[in-house]
């Protein structure tokens, strides 16, 4: 086993590490996307296929653009991390809350398969990205 040191140089020397995760979460959720529309046109039409297949995407695009951010300002200097994640939280929220209630608004009847989907995305992105870090990512750690 490496000592602490030779790790963190090793993970500097590797600026791909920190998006290295991102295709399979990607996969992951594009497929969950595809089954929420499924179950969406089986159990409520087009409208509900619709908005199911959305709110994963919208789920899908919230993770990877914090991802990619984070990840930006972390290869700058790690003590950016914390105000552009916050920011980004805030800002993230905010749109998110001005869609919710534009959407609700219309009385487009995929508006609760849209939250559905939301926290479909929200339980497949978050189960692989423990996969990966728990498997993948801690075999690679070990060598």
């Amino acid at each position: 086993m490496a000592e602490p040191g030779a790790r963190a140089a090793q993970a500097a020397a590797d600026r791909g590490w920190r998006l290295r995760h991102l295709p399979v979460l990607l996969i992951a959720s594009a497929l969950m996307a595809a089954v929420a529309a499924v179950v969406g046109g089986v159990t409520g039409g087009a409208d509900a296929a619709l908005g199911a297949a959305a709110g994963v995407a919208v789920t899908a695009i919230s993770y990877t653009l914090t991802t990619v951010v984070l990840a930006w300002a972390d290869a700058r200097d790690p003590q950016l991390v914390l105000p552009f994640g916050v920011g980004l939280y805030v800002a993230k929220f905010t749109l998110l809350i001005a869609v919710m209630i534009g959407v609700a608004s219309t009385g487009w009847p995929g508006l609760i398969p849209f939250c559905l989907g939301i926290a479909a995305g929200v339980a497949v992105w978050t189960g692989v990205h423990i996969w990966w870090l728990t498997t993948v990512h801690a075999r690679r750690a070990h060598r």
